[in-house]
């Protein structure tokens, strides 16, 4: 089962305030630990929305429309994502409660979702084919 840990935005975040080097140490520690229970798969902080681009589609079948950052509702703005697999959600509950206060002063907040895996979405046979094959090239990839 794969888990994401969204570490979401707050105004400090936004401002484009770099971590203090204790946070930095707290969340490399914790990255290490991650990476020695072999459950880490990806983990990187965002750039501020001030930096983004936000494409939408106003309507069905319509042209999309691309804004730039910076987006105003920072509640729901994205500062940091960390991709793990574990065998339980229990499991993934363990790993994020062990995350460092991801913005310090006790502002940090983490959502954690379950990843959709290809069987979840559909159980014909081609779709599932082509899938692993895709992500069999992107494996091969990040290894070259």
């Amino acid at each position: 089962m794969r888990f994401m840990m969204i570490v979401k935005a707050t105004t400090d975040s936004e401002e484009g305030k770099m971590p203090s080097p204790e946070l930095i140490e707290a969340m490399q520690k914790y990255n290490e630990e991650l990476v020695k229970a072999g459950v880490l798969l990806a983990g990187d902080g965002l750039h501020p929305s001030s930096n983004g681009i936000r494409i939408s589609y106003p309507e069905a079948g319509g042209k999309p429309k691309v804004m730039d950052g910076p987006f105003t509702e920072s509640k729901e703005l994205i500062a940091g994502y960390t991709l793990i697999e574990v065998k339980s959600r229990e499991e993934a509950i363990e790993w994020a409660l062990r995350m460092p206060d991801p913005h310090g002063f006790g502002q940090g907040e983490i959502e954690l979702r379950q990843v959709f895996e290809a069987v979840d979405l559909t159980d014909n046979p081609e779709f599932l084919e082509k899938e692993a094959a895709l992500r069999k090239h992107v494996e091969e990839r990040q290894k070259a």
